[in-house]
């Protein structure tokens, strides 16, 4: 499975950002995909992550700004990120899973590269 990470940039705070990540190859495999940032000097952190029926998982400190959802037929999941702050500066990995793996508790089998999420003045 190959993920393709794209969409991110320079948005100012309180601004929108979406990002998307298309998956190519065995994607029948695919039970859970989300994404993971990384921002300098942080731990990496699970942002989001969305089974294929829908359920879906947030961290706190995303909650209510940030939206995960997922085209199946397309093989695409999506991040729209609203009212961004500069605290959600950071890089932003795609991930994909074989199981049902809301809350990353097992290593996911399957990263994208990372696009950047800049929020700043």
């Amino acid at each position: 499975v190959q993920l393709q990470a794209s969409g991110g940039g320079l948005v100012q705070p309180g601004g929108s950002l979406r990002l998307s990540c298309a998956a190519s190859g065995s994607t029948l495999r695919i039970a859970t995909m989300g994404w993971y940032r990384q921002a300098p000097g942080k731990q990496r952190e699970l942002v989001a992550a969305i089974t294929s029926g829908g359920s879906t998982n947030y961290a706190d400190s995303v909650k209510g700004r940030f939206t995960i959802s997922r085209d199946n037929a397309k093989n695409t999941v999506y991040l729209q990120m609203n009212s961004l702050k500069p605290e959600d500066t950071a890089v932003y990995y795609c991930i994909a899973d074989g199981t049902r793996n809301l809350y990353g508790l097992r290593t996911y089998d399957y990263w994208g590269q990372g696009t950047l999420v800049t929020v700043s003045s």
